[in-house]
């Protein structure tokens, strides 16, 4: 009965959280108060952004606006139905032939526009790999073996763009150029840690404050190895990304509508209107997965042992991207629930926690849960079952340890994306 209860608020709270982020609840506050002379194209990349095409679109004509036209690139399974805008899906986190033919496709219709016309673009979490055009001499063979490399490291999110952009016709501020001299509106839903605008979708119509010697960095502290054409590619100044003084940013705006910090905030009236204090640590947290659940334990231990910082009943809430460094090729699972797994393993069945820990796109890594649940039993349970928790943390398995216990959650895509999401309750 118990674990019900705190269930439900847990689940609460993760809903809450997506649903102050989905665009159909955001879009509307961002159309243009007097409708553009010119023509209006929409283009966008992400997981979040066929829905944010979708409700941009609605909005639109709900003003009574003339017909705009566009070209959206989603994640397959992630497709929503416009009546003007073509929404193609392509592959995520690596890129493949069908995101590559639309962003070209993209490409045809930004060189159009002219002066007076506008130019909306839609992005969120996933856009990286969604939108895709390698540089001259680069393969998109080439791109999807450096991906699968960069993903499997546990380098960060700013790392891994960092090389992206440098290897890219596209992002990294790129994108922009083929647009000008048109106005460009940038609506950003933020995924990443301290919503760096450069580093969403790696930032495509933003000036990029990075360069190759940047990207050549990351290669070297993650021990990298690459083609002859990327090396060569990185090493050359003709690369390098458009920075702030670049005149194509001259009539660029770039607007944040949804971030991890006002889903925790959400999150936090949840709590508090089931009588848990709430405190937020933080919306951007990086790092290992592992690391990241034992910290979260420690700050448990010390509620329960010295009320502090704060006293029970209390609800702890945190945001940011953690990363996996993948050990066993065959595991299953995102850094969710291995965040979840090393903070059970830390606890140890303490008596009085439950916590949950879900990524708000509803997709955790591999397979197609959100994330998972935790109760003060789940350790029980699992040695009942015979299930040995280290071992599942150490393979990179964590989806099958709680799939096992029937603890994962499952909500298919949100179409929004505002990062992890992890709260514990401390009874």
């Amino acid at each position: 009965m118990k674990n019900n209860y705190y269930k439900n608020i847990l689940l609460e709270m993760f809903n809450q959280a997506v649903l102050v982020s989905h665009p159909s609840n955001i879009m509307k506050n961002y159309i243009p108060d007097i409708e553009p002379s010119g023509k209006v194209i929409v283009v966008g990349a992400g997981k979040g952004s066929a829905e944010m095409a979708r409700s941009f679109e609605e909005a639109w004509y709900n003003k009574g606006y003339k017909d705009l036209s566009g070209l959206v690139i989603t994640r397959y399974g992630h497709k929503k139905k416009c009546k003007n805008i073509n929404i193609i899906e392509a592959s995520h986190p690596v890129p493949d032939q069908a995101g590559l033919q639309a962003t070209k496709e993209m490409i045809k219709l930004l060189k159009t526009l002219n002066e007076e016309d506008l130019l909306i673009v839609l992005i969120s979490g996933g856009g990286s790999s969604l939108l895709v055009l390698p540089i001259d001499g680069v393969s998109l063979e080439e791109k999807q073996e450096l991906t699968n490399s960069l993903l499997k490291c546990g380098a960060s999110i700013s790392e891994i763009n960092s090389v992206r952009k440098h290897l890219s016709k596209v992002k990294g501020g790129n994108l922009a150029s083929y647009a000008f001299p048109a106005k460009i509106i940038t609506l950003a839903i933020s995924d990443v840690p301290g919503d760096d605008f450069g580093v969403i979708a790696s930032g495509p119509t933003y000036p990029d404050n990075t360069s190759s010697i940047n990207a050549l960095a990351v290669l070297d502290k993650y021990k990298i190895s690459c083609s002859k054409n990327i090396y060569e590619s990185l090493n050359s100044e003709v690369n390098e990304t458009p920075d702030k003084e670049d005149k194509i940013f001259d009539r660029s705006d770039f607007k944040l509508i949804a971030q991890p910090q006002n889903a925790l905030l959400k999150a936090a009236e949840v709590s508090e209107n089931n009588k848990f204090s709430s405190l937020i640590l933080s919306d951007s947290i990086e790092g290992e997965s592992n690391d990241i659940g034992m910290v979260h334990a420690a700050i448990v231990k010390q509620v329960n042992k010295y009320a502090q910082p704060a006293k029970a009943p209390l609800c702890i809430l945190s945001g940011g991207e953690t990363t996996v460094t993948i050990r066993n090729p065959n595991g299953k699972g995102g850094r969710n629930t291995q965040f979840l797994l090393s903070l059970a393993i830390a606890l140890d069945s303490v008596a009085n926690v439950y916590a949950i820990a879900c990524d708000t796109d509803g997709i955790d890594g591999s397979e197609n849960n959100a994330g998972a649940l935790l109760y003060p039993d789940t350790l029980e349970r699992a040695y009942k079952l015979g299930l040995n928790p280290k071992k599942y943390l150490e393979r990179n398995d964590a989806y099958t340890f709680f799939f096992k216990l029937g603890d994962l959650v499952e909500t298919g895509p949100t179409y929004t994306n505002v990062n992890d999401f992890r709260a514990i309750l401390v009874t």
